[in-house]
């Protein structure tokens, strides 16, 4: 039997999923999904006697943030925030229909069903419950629902820090994606061993992220001698091009054992008798299973070219040609992966930089972490809070910039084979219904003891 609290979140979580806000970055190609999401929470949180403000700083990129006092005045605030923007999603890719929120053998299928429409959802069922049942939190709550997450934040999270920062007063620390949800700790079980005992005694990990990888973009530009494909040179602007490409694609940046990652690599050796050494580095993580890429990508800065562009005519030289390339880089990393960049293109190319975010930080000891672990054991008592490095980011960065440490904790019970991260920008996106339910009491208990 299902309480209030499961039903709403659930309900919530379809009725923003049958919202289109597709955000593709092109201002001439996104509508007012974001808007019409943004005021549906308004309107639900109005029921519950929650007052907040509603933010558009440009047509259809609407945003909404409330406060709940908390008991005590004392303690920091706590930021919990979600994008209401989701990824496109072609819908011939896709078993169910993207936008349709249907369920199907226990799992709910919808573009931004983990990212991140489902902890939306939650935090109005959270918020609703507590107006019900006339709780108050701990801290003061701050939640936000932020419009262009997947395209920077420059119309939601950014755009609060510059402009509204009034808004987080007395924020301290940060909840939203990505992380919370589980992961199998403990090995898998020897061949013959009792699959009752295997199911009673294995542990799940419940990842949070306490620091991501900034982003950043830069353009690599090569350029030589414009002229007829017919009399080539030899060192020809897309020559020159290939040649720093290749170079960046063949290079393995240093492993560095960030704070956060040392702590992933403590746990899951203890759990799993590994050591981790560096000699053992990649054999150990390759034995983590689908866990081994979303660590893999934690333990090194990476450069990764994407789009290529040279000349326009099959037989015409370019004067000029260049790739794009995705930086992802670990905390204090800027100086010195800008130098082995550098190196590594040489003469061939020109590195030109674009928009760049630092990577973030937070306190792995944090009080916070204790309050998540306590919130994870009262549903699952073997489960262990785990600290790992995002190698990816969130609107957490541009609340860095205020002081605010953020933490990535959706708490999802998944079973051992389901892979949450894997569902980030997929086709067939989706989420146990039951995970839902886990997510709303773990939250709830979160957001009122932190």
């Amino acid at each position: 039997m299902t309480t209030l609290l499961e039903d709403e979140a659930v309900r919530f979580v379809r009725e923003l999923i049958r919202i289109d806000s597709v955000n593709t970055g092109d201002p001439e190609t996104i509508g007012d999904g974001e808007t019409r999401a943004a005021r549906l929470v308004q309107e639900w949180l109005a029921e519950a006697g929650i007052a907040g403000e509603f933010i558009e700083p440009a047509p259809g990129r609407g945003s909404f943030v409330a406060r709940i006092p908390g008991s005590d005045p004392a303690a920091g605030a706590l930021l919990v925030h979600a994008h209401l923007d989701v990824v496109p999603a072609v819908a011939d890719d896709w078993t169910h229909p993207p936008f349709g929120a249907e369920i199907h053998e226990g799992y709910l299928y919808g573009r931004g069903a983990v990212d991140m429409k489902d902890f939306a959802g939650t935090l109005v069922a959270v918020a609703r419950h507590y107006a019900r049942e006339w709780m108050v939190p701990r801290r003061d709550l701050v939640l936000a629902f932020l419009a262009d997450e997947e395209s920077g934040g420059l119309w939601g999270a950014d755009w609060l820090v510059r402009h509204r920062p009034d808004l987080l007063a007395g924020v301290t620390e940060a909840v939203s994606e990505v992380g919370g949800f589980a992961v199998p700790l403990d090995a898998e079980p020897a061949a013959g061993s009792s699959s009752d005992a295997d199911a009673a005694t294995a542990r799940r990990a419940y990842l949070v992220a306490t620091t991501e990888k900034g982003a950043a973009g830069a353009t690599l530009v090569a350029r030589g001698r414009a002229g007829h494909g017919s009399r080539p040179t030899g060192d020809t602007a897309v020559v020159r091009l290939a040649r720093a490409v290749a170079a960046i694609g063949a290079h393995r940046f240093p492993v560095v054992r960030t704070p956060a990652l040392q702590g992933f690599l403590d746990a899951f050796g203890r759990a799993r008798g590994l050591s981790f050494t560096d000699a053992t580095l990649e054999d150990d993580l390759a034995t983590l299973g689908f866990v081994s890429t979303l660590i893999g990508a934690s333990t090194r800065n990476t450069v990764t070219p994407t789009v290529l562009r040279g000349g326009s005519k099959v037989n015409v030289i370019p004067a000029e040609a260049s790739a794009l390339l995705d930086i992802r880089l670990l905390p204090g990393q800027d100086a010195a992966l800008r130098r082995e960049l550098a190196d590594l293109v040489g003469d061939d190319a020109e590195v030109v930089e674009g928009r760049w975010w630092s990577a973030t930080e937070a306190p792995a000891a944090a009080p916070l972490l204790d309050v998540l672990q306590q919130a994870i054991g009262a549903e699952d008592p073997d489960g262990v809070v785990v600290p790992y490095l995002l190698p990816a980011s969130t609107d957490n960065k541009h609340f860095a910039r205020l002081g605010i440490a953020g933490y990535g904790f959706v708490p999802l019970r998944v079973e051992k084979d389901f892979d949450v991260f894997a569902q980030f920008h997929a086709a067939d996106e989706r989420v146990p219904v039951d995970a839902l339910h886990f997510c709303a009491r773990v939250t709830e208990r979160i957001l009122r003891t932190a």
